[in-house]
């Protein structure tokens, strides 16, 4: 074979692997979008994320633009890496085909080479295996409910489909473009194109341009239909949502459904089909259950109002909101269940593979809820339809969204966020701020965007929030802090929720004036001051707005 034609060969190798990818790519947006197989692009990064330090993750963002540049990011390197090595391996399977010692290996199947359907099938077996091993703890990560049990299987049986579909297509492309004679060269000795051994050897592969054009275009026609779906998963991204915050003069006690604050790691929420989602209760109980949404809505309803707040939220940040949760008691479902003495903690299961813990204790508080609405309505889509767990006095990451499984373990575990670093203590301190009149952040201070007139009333608005312990009182101070002055409490919500302050302020002197809240909860502890970063244990410290007096 000369090099002319090797290298034509290998460049139809090229070709192949490019066209594998194509469906390779296709496969997996299908397997997304229909059977909510989460896909390598999004796979690994989930498997990435919690393997990162705090200062790594942060780093990250300023690095990409945010958390939304970071996923952009994933997502379009995983889809150059499947396409970059598809090229990589069907250049090496041609060369593998190619090679004297693979046309020596007799008989070839359909124009087949054996050494290379064996390469194949051990590239299949070898990747399979690692991606199991490597994405096992999030291959419970199913997009349309399925619980963690089947999840895992679908998922495992998808990423072998998924391998399976890129390796038939090479070998079927690479068998297509680069043609060769359906049997031995002994039989067509004397025909000077072919070399080597005439007893012995298959023919070297022929080159066809026709061909290779053929299968360029049906490439490109896998990608058609591949975009489509990508464009339909796009469409549905998070991006124009996650990060939403809830504050100024506007906010109200009862968050209304589409202002509340949202926050997800995700790409692509989950689109759950409530026909297939359960949620399974396993680990350390006496029997294990599953219920459908169906039988957790035949159950006695409670509703119970409470605050979330993100853990990210910064002092006198939106993170935050309060919404009447309509569902069952967790409790309900773990004494069914006949929980172990050995119990330690849950391990909750998020249909998009999210996992989080807290402490038994706190699983069979009768306030920790598995609910399913949302200030009367059915939780929407990016609150974790159909169902989700709402957990009082713990940071928002515990209160996991489309929840699919609550395993109890024996043992202290960690969630996706913990493994990074966050934590130990994911108990919301008391908080407070002062959300009116309308202010705005420069270089981390507050300051209100109009000047306040000498001898006119202005009335002062916020909010406050001690996560379970509920919010006895808050005060102002209209000099930075050497005073303060009582406020009136508008609504005192519940000691679950936070509560909205007034004060009534006619400043009588023209010039620059700090004011700043604190609060005091039900159990007589004062707000500290102390100052601290939202990492690794949500901020604390007062909030302070300046205020210019005309």
């Amino acid at each position: 074979m000369t090099w002319k034609n090797r290298a034509a060969n290998y460049a139809l190798g090229v070709l192949a692997g490019l066209v594998a990818a194509a469906v390779m790519l296709l496969v997996m947006a299908a397997g997304r979008n229909w059977l909510g197989i989460s896909p390598l692009p999004e796979a690994i990064p989930d498997r990435i994320a919690p393997t990162l330090s705090i200062h790594q993750f942060f780093d990250l963002f300023a690095q990409y633009g945010g958390y939304n540049g970071l996923k952009k990011f994933g997502i379009r390197s995983g889809i150059q890496a499947i396409i970059a090595g598809g090229a990589v391996f069907g250049l090496i399977y041609s060369i593998v085909v190619e090679s004297k010692r693979s046309r020596q290996w007799l008989p070839w199947k359909h124009g087949i080479s054996r050494m290379g359907l064996v390469l194949a099938v051990a590239l299949v077996s070898a990747v399979w295996i690692a991606t199991l091993i490597f994405l096992w703890p999030i291959l419970q990560a199913n997009y349309r409910g399925l619980p963690p049990s089947q999840a895992r299987i679908v998922s495992a049986i998808g990423y072998l489909l998924t391998y399976l579909a890129f390796a038939l297509s090479l070998l079927v492309t690479y068998r297509f473009v680069a043609r060769r004679p359906a049997m031995p060269i002994e039989q067509l000795a004397g025909q000077p194109e072919l070399d080597g051994d005439r007893a012995s050897l298959m023919a070297a592969g022929r080159p066809s341009s026709r061909r290779a054009i053929l299968a360029a275009a049906a490439g490109g026609l896998v990608a058609i239909p591949t975009f489509l779906i990508i464009r339909k998963l796009y469409d549905r991204a998070t991006f124009s949502y996650d990060g939403t915050i809830y504050n100024g003069p506007g906010v109200q006690p009862l968050v209304p459904v589409d202002k509340f604050y949202t926050v997800t790691k995700n790409v692509v929420d989950p689109n759950i089909k409530k026909s297939l989602w359960a949620l399974e209760i396993s680990g350390e109980v006496e029997r294990s259950k599953k219920y459908s949404y169906d039988d957790l809505a035949a159950m006695t309803p409670i509703e119970q109002e409470s605050t979330l707040m993100c853990i990210s939220n910064a002092v006198g940040a939106g993170l935050s909101s309060n919404a009447v949760w309509t569902g069952v008691r967790m409790q309900d479902l773990l004494n069914d269940a006949g929980v172990r003495d050995s119990a330690v903690e849950v391990k909750l299961y998020g249909a998009d593979g999210y996992t989080d813990t807290f402490a038994i204790e706190k699983a069979l508080d009768p306030t920790t809820l598995v609910v399913y609405e949302m200030n009367g309505e059915p939780l929407p889509e990016r609150h974790g339809y159909p169902v989700r767990v709402v957990v009082p006095g713990l940071y928002g990451e515990k209160n996991v969204k489309w929840v699919t499984g609550i395993e109890v373990v024996d043992y202290d575990a960690k969630g996706f966020y913990e493994t990074q670093g966050w934590g130990p203590n994911f108990v919301i301190p008391t908080r407070s701020d002062i959300f009116s009149p309308k202010r705005t952040r420069h270089r981390g201070q507050d300051s209100f965007d109009q000047a306040l007139r000498v001898n006119q009333e202005v009335s002062l608005r916020g909010r406050a929030f001690a996560g379970d312990r509920g919010v006895e009182k808050v005060e102002v101070s209209l000099d930075d802090g050497q005073t303060w002055q009582p406020t009136t409490i508008d609504y005192p919500g519940t000691r679950l929720t936070w509560v909205f302050w007034s004060y009534a302020w006619t400043p009588t002197k023209a010039g620059d004036y700090v004011l700043v809240c604190r609060a005091t909860d039900q159990n007589g502890d004062l707000q500290t001051s102390d100052v601290r970063g939202t990492a690794p244990q949500g901020a604390t410290g007062l909030h302070k707005v300046k205020a210019s007096v005309v």
